[in-house]
């Protein structure tokens, strides 16, 4: 099966943030993006577009040089649905679970597509109600895209532990940093990617797949980083949806990073260290389980294990002079001060003490308050 990357500037970026919709009396999810998306002229291949469910909307912005170009982007989309949502007594929120709604009675929208998710995942694709944030990073070599992408993967847990913000589900306190990336790995194509040599091993594992019927064309692979052959970009899916515009930027930032310093790295002939993906996998696991309380396996033979507290601070200052190159520094800084101060899975276990519903009822009604004042609650 012919793959056709296409063309793109060199780390260029596009984001896409999931959101919750929040009833603003009950303070549970509500099925209204069908209105909201007609209130404010949204749809397919538009910048405030529909998802799988009816009770969560995507703002999607353009291609863009830079992160303050592609946050500002988002942000006018972003106060369009903030206006519409208001007058229909909703409230956007930004997080990867809705801490108390009831996945499975959330209502998926009809189309083809989303009927197989349905139809074909049944208990588990009735459970993903859960919101990620997308960054897709421009790679101008089609010889990288491969390299890059598995890079990406390697680099799981620091992409992850800042931006966790689902640690609970149904009412309940999971144990976890990132629920959400545990009920998105159950569907069949989703996870971690796999890594090729070659462009054409690429291309033959999708073949195969469509020739066993497990996909019809190749964006319906849906891991965790993925080559997006249609935006000429690798396509960063790890985050949780964030619940400020602030955490947004930083995210888009340190993907945009990360993509310049594996580009560069390439050109010198150079790749980032190697971690085989028995130990990738149990990074992904761990960074979902702990955060950044999670002690992440290094490629240094000499320095096996770190504190992802440490690790996570050092990957901020290698990467500032890449940031400084791409202008987005005070983006990539802004990890130190959520690094300090908690990210978003911290604050809300922070706010529900015993985790009781009034509690959670709180953290929901704070999480709707970061995402409308961009503004977290430390």
């Amino acid at each position: 099966m012919d793959v056709v990357f296409g063309k793109s500037a060199q780390s260029s970026v596009g984001i896409e943030w999931e959101l919750n919709l929040v009833d603003k009396q009950s303070l549970q999810l509500t099925p209204v993006a069908g209105k909201l998306l007609e209130a404010v002229g949204g749809g397919d291949g538009l910048p405030i577009r529909k998802d799988y469910l009816q009770c969560m909307i995507e703002i999607v912005s353009g291609a863009h040089a830079t992160i303050g170009e592609a946050i500002a982007d988002i942000e006018t989309q972003f106060n369009r649905l903030v206006e519409a949502a208001d007058a229909m007594g909703v409230v956007l929120m930004g997080s990867g679970s809705h801490p108390i709604s009831h996945p499975a009675a959330q209502p998926p929208f009809r189309n083809p597509r989303y009927d197989v998710v349905t139809n074909k995942n049944q208990w588990w694709g009735r459970q993903v109600a859960i919101c990620g944030t997308h960054v897709h990073v421009g790679v101008s070599k089609q010889e990288y895209v491969l390299p890059v992408t598995w890079t990406f993967a390697r680099f799981y847990p620091y992409l992850l532990a800042l931006s966790a913000s689902s640690p609970f589900w149904d009412g309940t306190d999971t144990g976890y940093a990132s629920q959400r990336t545990m009920i998105f790995q159950q569907l069949p194509t989703n996870g971690l990617p796999f890594r090729f040599d070659t462009w054409e091993a690429f291309e033959q594992m999708t073949q195969d797949l469509v020739d066993c019927e497990m996909i019809t064309e190749v964006n319906e692979l849906r891991w965790d980083v993925r080559p997006s052959p249609k935006f000429g970009t690798v396509e960063n899916r790890i985050p949780d949806s964030v619940p400020t515009l602030k955490e947004l930027g930083f995210l888009a930032a340190l993907t945009q990073s990360l993509g310049e310093y594996f580009y560069q790295a390439l050109n010198e002939g150079d790749t980032p260290d190697y971690l085989p993906p028995w130990l990738v996998r149990e990074n992904k696991w761990r960074a979902a389980r702990y955060g950044l309380d999670a002690t992440v396996i290094t490629p240094d033979p000499n320095q096996r294990l770190l504190p992802l507290r440490d690790a996570m601070g050092n990957l901020l200052n290698f990467l500032a002079p890449y940031a400084a190159q791409l202008g987005c520094t005070d983006e990539l800084a802004f990890g130190h001060e959520l690094l300090a101060k908690g990210a978003s899975y911290e604050r809300q276990r922070r706010l529900a003490g015993r985790g009781g519903l009034p509690e959670l009822r709180h953290v929901v009604h704070t999480l709707c308050m970061e995402t409308l004042t961009n503004t977290p609650s430390w």
